[in-house]
């Protein structure tokens, strides 16, 4: 599944190439997760005036309203001069006088969706619980280990739900609890405030880390302009049962938590 790294970096791949673009046509195929929630014409003549990103979600300003990408489990987007026929899964074009930009999907969780507004109805069903942007600076130490606190579920099932801070998908939070020393089975509210420090200063460095890399290419993922991400090739535990440790040599163990493979140390990393 793309994570926030992948979707950060589908953005910044065609941004700029697509800022100030007017769309010319909008082809609708196969039904996605939901439905886009306009007639797709009245798209057309509408000038994109940004692309930003939230959570995993990418926002397309419109002179009028946005557009809502989710990538799901599968997706990847295109941008470019090619306006091949579509394939079997591709399943959204908005063809803009700068290149299409094309959605291709094949297990169709992902979406593109209409708002008028970020503050609409359905922009907020969408956008409305996520937890804070890890990498913008606003991701403050006391709101995080005070949610922590809270609740009584493993670290890194809370990591991955996005209430508390968005984006550290299951990769990530397995790399993010190896470097701050924490065992991803550990209750939440037991987690220190100095512990907490460290796992979210771990968190901004890996996910930083990741969109410098280009993300991970586990399967097919790659950006809009095509390129596949490196971060897999450096990950300390991830996907990494039976291999030594890299800092202390023990052997990387795997579980399973929500139906979800987890990696770890169980010598680094203390309950």
């Amino acid at each position: 599944m793309p994570e926030l790294p992948e979707v950060e970096v589908t953005r910044l791949s065609f941004v700029d190439r697509i800022v100030g673009a007017r769309v010319k046509g909008v082809r609708v195929g196969k039904p996605l997760r939901w439905p886009l929630g306009c007639e797709p014409s009245s798209l057309i003549g509408q000038q994109v005036r940004d692309v930003r990103r939230r959570g995993k979600y990418l926002l397309v300003d419109l002179e009028h309203g946005l557009l809502l990408w989710h990538l799901g489990m599968s997706g990847s987007l295109s941008f470019g001069d090619d306006r091949s026929p579509p394939k079997t899964h591709d399943h959204f074009d908005l063809d803009t006088s700068h290149g299409l930009l094309r959605l291709n999907d094949p297990r169709r969780f992902g979406a593109v969706v209409f708002a008028s507004s970020e503050h609409s109805s359905q922009a907020v069903k969408l956008l409305g619980h996520l937890g804070v942007e890890p990498l913008n600076g606003f991701f403050a130490l006391e709101a995080f280990h005070a949610g922590l606190r809270k609740r009584q579920t493993s670290i890194k099932q809370v990591l991955l739900g996005g209430e508390l801070v968005v984006g550290v998908g299951n990769i990530y939070a397995s790399e993010a609890l190896f470097l701050a020393g924490i065992r991803p089975t550990t209750r939440s509210a037991r987690i220190s405030r100095p512990r907490a420090e460290k796992l979210r200063l771990a968190v901004i460095d890996v996910l930083a880390r990741a969109v410098k890399k280009g993300g991970s290419t586990l399967r097919d993922f790659s950006a809009a302009d095509g390129k596949t991400g490196y971060f897999q090739l450096e990950a300390h535990v991830y996907d990494r049962a039976g291999q030594p440790c890299r800092d202390c040599g023990s052997v990387i163990r795997r579980i399973q938590q929500g139906q979800r493979s987890t990696y770890f140390c169980p010598a680094c990393q203390k309950p």
